[in-house]
Formats: structure tokens, C-alpha cells, sequence
């Protein structure tokens, strides 16, 4: 006889969010976590009254209504709208590239209908793009390119441009208006909980056994015996013991300081020039819109995966998702497991994909929303 219906392995959204489920369907659950703290990469700190996100910037946003619903359920959200910034050659740029980053850099450009023209003039003739390089300077040209995409990218994902598939850089927009928001317009729902990741997260486990520092890999024979199914939304190819060989990822590595005043005026600013070692410095209060004397500061810098540290972003090229296909034929053979989450399906997923993931898995077990 089973103690609990469900292990979840992981306290991240997918794995809180099938806690809550299955849970509120009546079933006994036991969630664990190897970290310190619930919440896995959205997990938010309070220090001196900003929220801090410690594994980067979250943004929650979303096309669909069903999962900005479902979220409301256990947050009140700001307002907040994802605007970045550049700096580039000791430059401050609007991003995405939008009219007026074009703007910025020909002074002569000022209507879509010139940005067009200028974007022809230096578009190359690239008929099927075989990598990310091609295909930004098939879509930008050369100048755009180099200002705002190679550097970062050489960084970003320790490669070289030609060597990276143009997928990755596929979600980056390009406006000939003077839209400066990041997410497409047609995820019309946007912001950050008040307060942060973490209350909402402490919501989803309300009522709910949570044990953490506990590592599933370490006890997986203990640990399985607990529950009549496993929830698993750690990495794929480790619950294999890496049989068929490591799924390749980058990872990252966050200096934090407290400062006074406003450091940069805005969340999040990028730094696209390959000899500065960061991409990327976040400022928190902008994220939860707090006018405050004091602020924090959070420095990315990319990072090797060592498998000691965080993987964050899959490098999903041909050998690594061949790869990652038989881990996932070997995890459909697992009948007392339910995959699911980023790591697990080695994809980049935005939050609100996650709350789907999340919620599908949760149909497809119990038959119902």
C-alpha cells in the first residue's frame, strides 16, 4: 500500500501546479525538491522590500485566456509590459529593433515605409538560412546584426553564430512601427505577481506536504516506493543515468548588489558587445513598479553547463534532440510516470507554456480540465 497518490518530483510550476490538481481532486501528495526553496527558477526573494528574481527575469505572458485565468487564481498581478533596452558600442538602444532603434542608428529613417527600404537595402540574398547568422542577416542585414545579435550571441550560447540553428533566435521581433514591447502583441495578457513568485507558489502548495533538499536521483529506489505514480519534471536524460550520452545546455551565473537611487531606469538592459562578460543587468523594483530610495541589481553572465550547476537554456540542434527523441521513448515505457515541465522535454518554455504543459498533463491523467 502506497502513502501518497502522487510523488512530485520539482516544487517549479508544472510540478506545483499538478499538485494542486490532483490534489484539490482528492488525492494524497507528497512534493520534493533538491533546492532550499520552492518555486524552482521563478522562486523570488524578499530583500529590503523588492522582490528579487534570483534566477533571472520572469515575466509572466500569455495569447491564452484559460491560462491568465488560472494564474489570477492564485495572484493579483501588476501591470508590468516588458520593454528592453541596449547598450551596444557605448550606445543606449530601444529593443526589440523597431523604428525607432532604426531610427537611432539612420537618422534618416522616420516612417515604416523607409525602414523598409533600409532594411532592403541591407538584407542579404540568403534563399534558405542553414543557421542563426544567415538567417539574421537574411531578415536585418549586417549592420543590425553585428550591433545587437552577434556579440550577445557569442556570449549567450558560447558559440559561434553559424554554428547555433536559427530557432533560437526566431522569437526575437522585428517592427517597422515604434511598438517597443517585447512580447507579441497578441499575448495580450502581461505582468509579475505583487510581491512576487514565490507567494503564488506558497498558494498552489497550500495544504500540501513539501520536503526539500531532497534529491529524487540520490533515493529514486526509496523514494518511488512512496507513491503509486511519480510526477517527474527534472531532467530527462538523468533519470536514464545518462545511458544514450548528456543533453548539452547553458547555463548562467548571477551577481546581485543592493545600491542606492535608480541604477538604470529601466528591468532589464542588455549588453550586446562581446567584451563586456555579462548580457544582461536586471534592476527588481522596476519589475513590481516600486518608487523606492534603494534598488537591486542582478548581473547574467552566461555560463558552461557542468552538471553541477543550473541547466537554463537547451541547445536544441540536431544531435541533442535525436538524443533527447530516445530519452523520451525510454520515459514513455516508465507506466508509473508523468514527464512534463522544461527540463524534462529539453524546450525553452515560457512560463504560460509550462501552465499548459502543466494543465494538459493534468487532463490527460484525470479525463477532465
Amino acid at each position: 500500500m502506497h502513502k501518497y497518490d502522487f510523488l512530485i518530483v520539482g516544487s517549479g510550476l508544472f510540478g506545483s501546479i499538478f499538485a494542486r490538481e490532483a490534489t484539490d481532486r482528492g488525492c494524497k501528495v507528497l512534493v520534493i525538491d533538491k533546492r532550499n526553496h520552492i518555486g524552482g527558477n521563478v522562486y523570488t526573494e524578499m530583500i529590503d522590500g523588492i522582490p528579487v528574481h534570483k534566477y533571472g527575469a520572469h515575466i509572466f505572458h500569455t495569447s491564452q485566456e484559460y491560462i491568465w485565468n488560472y494564474v489570477n487564481r492564485f495572484a493579483t498581478f501588476n501591470h508590468y509590459t516588458n520593454r528592453v533596452k541596449a547598450i551596444s558600442a557605448g550606445r543606449l538602444y530601444s529593443l526589440p529593433i523597431n523604428l525607432f532603434t532604426m531610427h537611432q542608428i539612420w537618422p534618416d529613417v522616420i516612417t515604416p515605409a523607409q525602414a523598409e527600404a533600409r532594411l532592403n537595402e541591407e538584407r542579404q540574398q540568403i534563399e534558405n538560412p542553414r543557421n542563426l547568422e544567415e538567417h539574421m542577416l537574411a531578415q536585418v542585414g549586417p549592420t543590425l546584426y553585428k550591433l545587437f545579435v552577434e556579440g550577445y550571441t557569442r556570449k549567450q550560447w558560447g558559440r559561434d553564430p553559424k554554428d547555433l540553428p536559427a530557432s533560437i533566435i526566431k522569437r526575437m521581433p522585428i517592427r517597422l512601427n515604434m511598438n517597443d514591447r517585447y512580447f507579441h502583441d497578441s499575448h495580450r495578457w502581461e505582468g509579475i505577481p505583487i510581491g512576487g513568485y514565490t507567494p503564488m507558489i506558497e498558494k498552489l502548495l497550500s495544504g500540501i506536504e513539501v520536503r526539500l533538499e531532497v534529491d529524487f536521483l540520490e533515493d529514486r529506489q526509496g523514494l518511488e516506493g512512496l507513491a503509486e505514480r511519480i510526477v517527474y519534471s527534472g531532467p530527462l536524460d538523468a533519470l536514464f543515468g545518462y545511458s544514450e550520452g548528456r543533453l548539452e545546455y547553458r547555463s548562467l551565473r548571477f551577481e546581485h548588489e543592493a545600491l542606492s537611487g535608480d541604477f538604470q531606469g529601466n528591468a532589464v538592459v542588455n549588453y550586446c558587445d562581446s567584451d563586456v562578460p555579462f548580457t544582461r543587468i536586471l534592476e527588481h523594483k522596476h519589475f513590481d513598479l516600486l518608487d523606492i530610495p534603494n534598488t537591486i541589481v542582478t548581473r547574467e553572465y552566461p555560463a558552461s553547463y557542468t552538471g553541477s550547476n543550473e541547466p537554463y537554456y537547451p541547445i536544441n540542434d540536431d544531435i541533442n534532440n535525436a538524443m533527447h527523441d530516445i530519452y523520451r521513448s525510454l520515459g514513455m515505457e516508465l507506466s508509473k510516470y508523468i514527464i512534463g515541465g522544461r527540463l524534462a522535454n529539453y524546450r525553452y518554455y515560457d512560463m504560460d507554456m509550462t501552465v499548459g504543459n502543466a494543465l494538459a498533463a493534468v487532463k490527460r491523467h484525470f479525463g477532465m480540465a
